[in-house]
């Protein structure tokens, strides 16, 4: 792919170092002079000193042709006016920003641009491990009104074992996917029967997660 990064920090300089390994073709826009300097003298990219939210730097980039633009700087403005400019000037197919305060991650959502907030990232991760034993949140969707789930059935005191997909009474919203039985993965269909130590992979909509773990763990 061809990609522009927007910001050459440290976030912006791990991220073409780590996406040029991979074989990506990638140019960063960064204001600071010594920070590409620094870049360009240990990555194998193109570097661009200016402004990522100036469209004639960004032309420089070419960006026309890129897939993906990350806007990564450290500053929430500087990365929505970036890739409003990818998005409503040059159409950039796929577009993510790094949300620097949590509080903005909305505004960057209702522009239907890719928000990666630091914050809400390691807070699910506390939210998981908290409930490692119980239900796990595995990606979300649609703006955060839907989510992949993992639920694992104890292997004592299970209430659903022996039970039918069908009579489990699932809610309107919770789908189950796929079930994982030692080695082997299960499409479920209403005949299934659900046995002790089977994990769980369920589409649900968010408000709808406890009443589904209610239902398969108790």
């Amino acid at each position: 792919m061809f990609i522009i990064i927007v910001g050459g920090g440290k976030v912006g300089a791990f991220l073409a170092k780590e996406l040029r390994c991979r074989g990506h073709s990638i140019v960063v826009v960064e204001r600071d002079k010594q920070k590409c300097e620094k870049i360009a003298s240990e990555t194998d990219v193109m570097v661009i000193n200016g402004d990522g939210c100036d469209e004639q730097y960004l032309e420089e980039a070419q960006v026309e042709r890129a897939d993906v633009l990350a806007a990564v700087t450290g500053d929430d403005d500087d990365n929505l006016v970036a890739c409003q400019l990818a998005q409503s000037t040059f159409n950039v197919p796929k577009i993510v920003a790094r949300v620097n305060n949590p509080k903005n991650e909305h505004i960057f959502q209702k522009m239907g641009i890719r928000a990666v907030s630091s914050t809400t990232v390691i807070s699910r991760l506390i939210e998981e491990e908290a409930t490692i034993d119980d239900i796990i949140t595995l990606y979300t969707l649609s703006k955060g009104n839907l989510a992949i789930v993992e639920l694992l059935l104890p292997e004592d005191r299970c209430i659903v074992c022996n039970k039918a997909v069908k009579d489990l009474g699932l809610p309107p919203g919770c789908i189950l996917v796929a079930i994982i039985r030692g080695d082997g993965v299960i499409i479920p269909r209403g005949s299934t029967i659900l046995q002790e130590g089977d994990n769980i992979i369920a589409v649900t909509k968010t408000e709808k997660e406890e009443q589904l773990r209610q239902i398969l763990l108790g």
